[in-house]
């Protein structure tokens, strides 16, 4: 039987179409590991390579992302009027199961490690089920090395990413994680982990480990770490504020090779951070706790959510001036997106403020919701502002180029990066069509 993964692809000139950076995505190639050795495999993502509309698999299985979710129903309304069977899953189609069905013969809720043998066998025989979950959450020692050798050859800025946890124990308001995973976190085994670096075909090149929170188990974490201090590799991670507080992890995180760690700061208002439920957070630390990190060679890659309850206007130039000031290596600035399937969405719904539920502006760059301090418009202008405003070649030098800075060895991820994002934010600008305006 022939099993085509598909990735639905982002419209052409949006946000994240135009950037230069593409990182595959870890599902289907941890999914085709998982299939049984005699069925054939195949991959298409679109943000990568067209779909070719001839192709007749056996099967097609698609995972998207809420934004990509009308795409993913295109694709697989195509192949099902060829008579194709389609599988959708992922995060979208787990919070709108009955949405998905109308487009897939199955539906996936969740996590399908540990039944997506049965899922194919199934297939093989002509009986899907419309509906499939796990009974249980997946047992971290079932993974398997993701099958990297089904993504393309080109393409792809790296490939490297890998999960050594799952879930997040923290439950912020506005993260579709914790819908996902039950706000469970479930650690996979160092030895394992350790198998599939050595696997990697360019494991001397940079590793994402793209967990939501790596450091959540602190025993599992040091294990780690002291393993990955004997490889000589050089990655980037996810991790709360809080390990600022922590000298000797941020002593073993330099050592083990951490080159740089995202960090959801979220917001610049204490008011919004207590909204959120980001219990991790201080403001009052923020700019110790960059410091601290600085001091130990790694780069900050901040998350900062703009459009919350208490964000004014004047949120935009705030966050430009503390960037500067704090000389922050990259930053995520999206706008807040109530994604189906979170306690924010919820909210918002309830509270009538939700101005559309065409998904295809929940991108994090399109303003979907009325603020509460500000119109749609300013909203909508100000996300701009603050992206290009950040990622401009001004910024850029104050920030990675004073002297505190330039020698910082994580300086060869995020100058690339930086410098990269500063022509696709102007093209993205340029094609972006609102979804409304004047409110």
């Amino acid at each position: 039987m022939h099993i085509l993964f598909v990735v639905p692809g982002w419209p052409k000139g949006s946000f994240w179409d135009v950037l230069f950076f593409k990182f595959p995505p870890l599902a289907p190639a941890t999914l085709a590991a998982l299939t049984p050795p005699e069925h054939e495999v195949s991959y298409v993502d679109e943000n990568v390579s067209p779909l070719d509309p001839d192709m007749t698999p056996d099967l097609v299985a698609i995972t998207a992302m809420t934004p990509l979710a009308p795409r993913g129903y295109e694709i697989a309304d195509m192949f099902r009027a060829k008579g194709v069977p389609v599988i959708m899953g992922g995060i979208h189609a787990s919070n709108m199961p009955d949405e998905a069905a109308e487009h897939a013969d199955a539906v996936v809720i969740g996590e399908a490690d540990m039944i997506w043998a049965d899922i194919v066998r199934d297939a093989e025989r002509g009986e899907l089920k419309p509906v499939y979950k796990q009974d249980s959450y997946t047992d971290m020692e079932a993974i398997r090395p993701a099958r990297r050798s089904i993504y393309p050859k080109k393409g792809y800025f790296f490939e490297n990413i890998i999960q050594t946890t799952r879930g997040c124990p923290f439950k912020c308001e506005f993260c579709t994680v914790t819908a996902f995973f039950g706000g469970t976190y479930r650690t996979r085994p160092v030895e394992t982990v350790r198998q599939e670096v050595e696997s990697l075909s360019k494991s001397r090149g940079y590793i994402f480990f793209g967990d939501d929170n790596l450091l959540a188990n602190r025993r599992h974490a040091e294990t780690l770490l002291h393993d990955l201090k004997k490889t000589r590799l050089r990655w980037v991670c996810q991790a709360p504020i809080t390990v600022a507080k922590d000298p000797e992890m941020l002593q073993l995180l330099a050592e083990a090779g951490c080159h740089g760690i995202f960090i959801g700061f979220e917001s610049l208002n204490t008011k919004n951070i207590e909204v959120m439920g980001k219990v991790t957070n201080s403001v009052a630390f923020y700019e110790e706790a960059i410091k601290r990190i600085h001091d130990h060679g790694i780069g900050v890659y901040g998350s900062f959510v703009f459009g919350y309850d208490f964000d004014t206007p004047a949120v935009f130039d705030t966050f430009l001036e503390f960037a500067d000031k704090n000389a922050i290596d990259g930053a995520f600035l999206p706008v807040l997106t109530p994604f189906p399937g979170t306690r924010i969405h919820k909210r918002l719904e309830a509270e009538g403020r939700i101005l559309t539920t065409d998904w295809r502006h929940y991108d994090m760059a399109t303003v979907v919701y009325r603020p509460k301090q500000m119109s749609v418009d300013e909203l909508q202008e100000g996300f701009w502002k603050v992206n290009k405003g950040f990622y401009s070649i001004g910024s850029t030098v104050r920030r990675l180029f004073r002297p505190s800075s330039i020698k910082r060895r994580s300086n060869i991820i995020f100058m690339p990066m930086n410098f990269g994002h500063v022509p696709a934010l102007r093209k993205a600008h340029k094609s972006f069509k609102p979804a409304v305006t004047g409110i």
